[in-house]
């Protein structure tokens, strides 16, 4: 009797048994369970950094910063001001990291984030939530000790108690950026 054309259509969609594989058994000591064997391998240990040569290393993604007189910068207190609002908000936990890492050094962008992770351990050990924090910018002090380096000193008032943020910023590329942040 011929078969009907859903029949045939049924009979091609089945699988069709794969053939048996033929890989030889492993030797193995007698009464070895087969999955007794080891599933990672040891590696050799690396070279130390200094057996490294110096010319193998890649060099910094970063040019150098380059002299740029005083004149040419931008007013630091701004971003002094604006910065250390960030930086509050950030450890308050309503601001991201990395909507400042554009005006920090690599140094002071890993000091902050291990702020971050303290200040977020610490409200979840209280079971407070992340919210943007009331203040109110305070008293700013700016000096330059030195040409191409500003110092500021910003206060910050909040609700139950005031902080001060300490800044170092320094001449990058025609531009501020933070290479130390304090947050007293």
């Amino acid at each position: 009797m011929p078969q009907s054309s859903a029949a045939l259509l049924r009979d091609d969609l089945l699988p069709t048994p794969l053939p048996p594989t033929t890989r030889p058994p492993a030797a193995r000591p007698p009464g070895a369970h087969p999955r007794a064997e080891p599933h990672l391998r040891a590696l050799p240990p690396l070279a130390p950094a200094a057996a490294v040569p110096t010319a193998s290393r890649p060099a910094p993604l970063i040019p150098p910063p380059s002299p740029v007189p005083r004149a040419e910068l931008p007013d630091p207190e701004p971003l002094a001001t604006s910065l250390a609002r960030c930086v509050v908000e950030i450890l308050a936990g309503a601001r991201d990291i990395e909507q400042i890492a554009r005006w920090v050094t690599d140094d002071v962008f890993r000091h902050v984030q291990k702020r971050v992770a303290l200040a977020a351990r610490a409200r979840s050990a209280r079971g407070e939530q992340a919210r943007r924090p009331s203040f109110s910018v305070g008293t700013v002090r700016v000096t330059e000790p030195a040409d191409g380096i500003v110092e500021a000193v910003i206060i910050i008032h909040g609700r139950a108690r005031s902080r001060a943020v300490a800044l170092r910023l320094e001449a990058f590329n025609s531009r501020w950026r933070a290479s130390a942040v304090h947050v007293l």
